[in-house]
């Protein structure tokens, strides 16, 4: 009895502790409050985060410049050029092999910053932000520069071929009008999902636990970041910009 009686104190203790936490927050949150052409907008997290990811982009590609410029024939690389290198010569050969060999090297600077900012964005929640591509604002916005990209390429590569096969076979042309409408939508849903699924499920579990707890309880969800934040994100950052070279590469038909 004694027993109960202090594990139900205890439990009881945590739960106020608990209560005493500021409101769970899961969604994106406004910030400051702008009033534009008498219309309300908010400058919110999702705005702020995406700035800090572009800086640390910016920086790092400014660093990877300036030390390019001091190499010369007789000079060693580090660790940090290594990796530049490394990432470069991936991106070359996903493009060259997914696009073709003519056509894949115009790409490889698109496809290049869309990988990176992808994984930067999916990646901050390590580092306490929330993941930009949480916001469905930001894949939205990346799967329709996509779908631009590739009706671009489609007018320009097919000609009118590019709507008249849309009416091959007339049966099937509500289902072919349908499928491209739907490329963008599909591709940012599935971004947007993955990465929103791992922002929901760590929040809940920070969330509902006393700050006095977290200090010692977050070392224990490091598998979690690991699967969340670095794989599903990696993942996620690969199938994005895969699935813009194999759209934008069936456009090109016989020159690839």
């Amino acid at each position: 009895m004694v027993l109960a009686r202090n594990a139900t104190r205890i439990a009881s203790e945590l739960f106020a502790a608990a209560k005493e936490e500021e409101e769970l927050q899961l969604g994106v949150n406004g910030l400051i409050e702008l009033n534009i052409f008498g219309h309300t907008a908010w400058i919110t997290t999702t705005h702020v985060n995406l700035l800090i990811v572009m800086v640390v982009i910016c920086i790092l590609a400014l660093i990877a410049n300036r030390k390019i410029k001091k190499m010369n024939e007789d000079s060693v690389p580090g660790p940090f050029l290594n990796i530049v290198e490394t990432i470069v010569e991936l991106i070359d050969g996903l493009t060259r092999n997914n696009m073709g060999e003519k056509h894949g090297w115009k790409f490889s600077n698109y496809i290049g910053t869309l990988f990176v900012f992808l994984v930067f964005a999916n990646l901050s929640g390590l580092f306490g932000l929330r993941a930009p591509t949480a916001d469905y604002g930001v894949p939205l916005g990346l799967a329709l520069i996509t779908f631009v990209i590739i009706h671009y390429n489609g007018f320009k590569y097919e000609k009118a071929g590019h709507i008249t096969k849309l009416f091959k076979p007339v049966l099937l042309t509500p289902i072919n009008i349908i499928g491209e409408i739907a490329t963008p939508m599909s591709m940012s849903l599935r971004l947007f999902g993955n990465v929103m699924s791992g922002t929901v499920m760590l929040g809940l579990l920070y969330g509902l636990l006393p700050k006095i707890l977290k200090l010692f309880i977050w070392p224990a969800f490091g598998f979690l970041h690991a699967y969340f934040d670095v794989f599903s994100g990696a993942i996620q950052s690969y199938v994005f910009v895969m699935l813009t070279m194999v759209f934008t590469a069936q456009c090109f038909g016989e020159e690839n």
